[in-house]
Protein backbone atom coordinates (compact mmCIF):
# COMPACT_ATOMS: atom_id res chain seq x y z
CA UNK A 1 0.00 0.00 0.00
CA UNK A 2 1.34 3.48 -1.20
CA UNK A 3 -0.41 7.25 -1.66
CA UNK A 4 2.78 7.24 -4.41
CA UNK A 5 2.95 4.32 -6.47
CA UNK A 6 5.58 5.24 -9.05
CA UNK A 7 7.73 6.30 -6.01
CA UNK A 8 7.46 2.98 -4.11
CA UNK A 9 8.09 1.26 -7.84
CA UNK A 10 11.24 2.83 -8.02
CA UNK A 11 12.31 2.43 -5.04
CA UNK A 12 12.15 -1.52 -5.24
CA UNK A 13 13.57 -1.50 -8.48
CA UNK A 14 16.63 0.67 -7.26
CA UNK A 15 16.87 -1.68 -4.40
CA UNK A 16 16.32 1.19 -1.90
CA UNK A 17 14.03 -0.66 -0.16
CA UNK A 18 15.40 -3.61 2.21
CA UNK A 19 12.89 -6.01 1.86
CA UNK A 20 10.95 -9.65 0.57
CA UNK A 21 11.64 -7.50 -3.56
CA UNK A 22 15.43 -7.16 -2.68
CA UNK A 23 16.08 -9.87 -1.02
CA UNK A 24 14.44 -11.94 -4.23
CA UNK A 25 15.00 -9.69 -6.63
CA UNK A 26 12.10 -9.31 -7.64
CA UNK A 27 11.12 -5.57 -8.72
CA UNK A 28 7.91 -5.97 -11.65
CA UNK A 29 5.26 -4.14 -10.87
CA UNK A 30 2.25 -6.59 -12.65
CA UNK A 31 -0.72 -5.91 -10.80
CA UNK A 32 -2.12 -2.68 -8.92
CA UNK A 33 -5.28 -1.37 -7.59
CA UNK A 34 -6.75 2.20 -6.51
CA UNK A 35 -8.93 2.59 -3.74
CA UNK A 36 -10.89 5.50 -2.66
CA UNK A 37 -9.26 6.30 0.53
CA UNK A 38 -6.28 4.85 2.63
CA UNK A 39 -8.42 3.03 5.11
CA UNK A 40 -9.62 1.00 2.47
CA UNK A 41 -6.58 0.39 0.64
CA UNK A 42 -4.96 -0.41 4.22
CA UNK A 43 -8.06 -3.10 4.15
CA UNK A 44 -7.87 -4.51 0.79
CA UNK A 45 -3.79 -5.10 1.07
CA UNK A 46 -5.09 -6.97 4.63
CA UNK A 47 -7.31 -9.24 2.61
CA UNK A 48 -4.90 -10.07 0.21
CA UNK A 49 -1.90 -10.98 2.62
CA UNK A 50 -4.23 -13.91 4.08
CA UNK A 51 -5.04 -15.14 0.46
CA UNK A 52 -3.48 -18.33 -1.16
CA UNK A 53 -0.68 -18.13 -3.68
CA UNK A 54 -3.46 -19.84 -6.32
CA UNK A 55 -6.46 -16.76 -5.62
CA UNK A 56 -3.41 -14.04 -5.85
CA UNK A 57 -1.52 -15.53 -9.38
CA UNK A 58 -5.22 -15.63 -10.54
CA UNK A 59 -6.01 -11.78 -9.44
CA UNK A 60 -2.66 -10.88 -11.44
CA UNK A 61 -3.62 -13.04 -14.60
CA UNK A 62 -6.83 -11.46 -14.77
CA UNK A 63 -5.76 -8.39 -15.82
CA UNK A 64 -2.28 -9.36 -16.98
CA UNK A 65 -2.00 -12.82 -18.34
CA UNK A 66 1.59 -11.99 -19.28
CA UNK A 67 2.89 -10.52 -16.24
CA UNK A 68 4.12 -7.37 -18.42
CA UNK A 69 5.81 -5.06 -16.29
CA UNK A 70 3.42 -1.95 -16.02
CA UNK A 71 5.40 0.24 -14.45
CA UNK A 72 6.12 2.06 -17.55
CA UNK A 73 2.29 3.00 -17.82
CA UNK A 74 2.16 4.26 -14.21
CA UNK A 75 4.88 6.44 -14.91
Amino acid sequence: MTSDLVLRVFQHKAKFVESFTSKYDVDKLVWFEQTESMESAIQREKQIKTWKREWKINLIEKSNPYWNDLYAEVV
